[in-house]
């Protein structure tokens, strides 16, 4: 039974690191992407993972793994929403995208300001992920790739 146990988590960590260097495909073949700090913690957690592998520890491969896959994703989320316009004067990117919660209903502007047109509404509980703000707003996008602006006090940590 330990020798069957071995063999599938063996399989099981072996697929997620597949899974994660496919994730990490798209990010090495762009050059913006390689410049982002979600690809050297993708790269290094994948590396990680490796060694764990060589070790025989397929459990801290398999988590390792899935790791660098979320890290790879956040990479990409960051560089489609970097790709939907320019950075606006006063905005600051954050260092690493933060996920955020939408704590009470509200509306994801096109741009930082409530003159800008309405690109959808946030419902409350609505996961987000935070990449930069200026001023009161926070630029963000949810997990179907809609991007935009949203007040901060709309939103918190899950």
């Amino acid at each position: 039974m330990e020798k069957l146990r071995t063999l599938a988590s063996r399989a099981e960590a072996a697929s997620a690191m597949a899974e994660a260097d496919v994730a990490m495909q798209g990010l090495r073949s762009n050059d913006r992407a390689r410049q982002l700090p979600e690809f050297a913690q993708a790269t290094r957690l994948m590396g990680q993972s490796t060694s764990e592998f060589n070790k025989e520890n397929y459990g801290g491969a398999l988590y390792l793994a899935n790791q660098a896959k979320g890290a790879a994703a956040v990479g990409r989320a960051r560089l489609d929403v970097g790709t939907r316009g320019a950075t606006r004067p006063g905005e600051v990117l954050f260092a690493l995208p933060i996920r955020l919660k939408v704590m009470s209903r509200g509306n994801v502007r096109e741009g930082p300001g409530t003159n800008f047109p309405v690109a959808f509404e946030a419902t409350s509980g609505l996961a987000l992920i935070g990449f930069a703000y200026n001023d009161d707003w926070v630029r963000v996008a949810d997990e179907s790739g809609r991007s935009g602006w949203i007040f901060r006090s709309l939103v918190g940590r899950p």
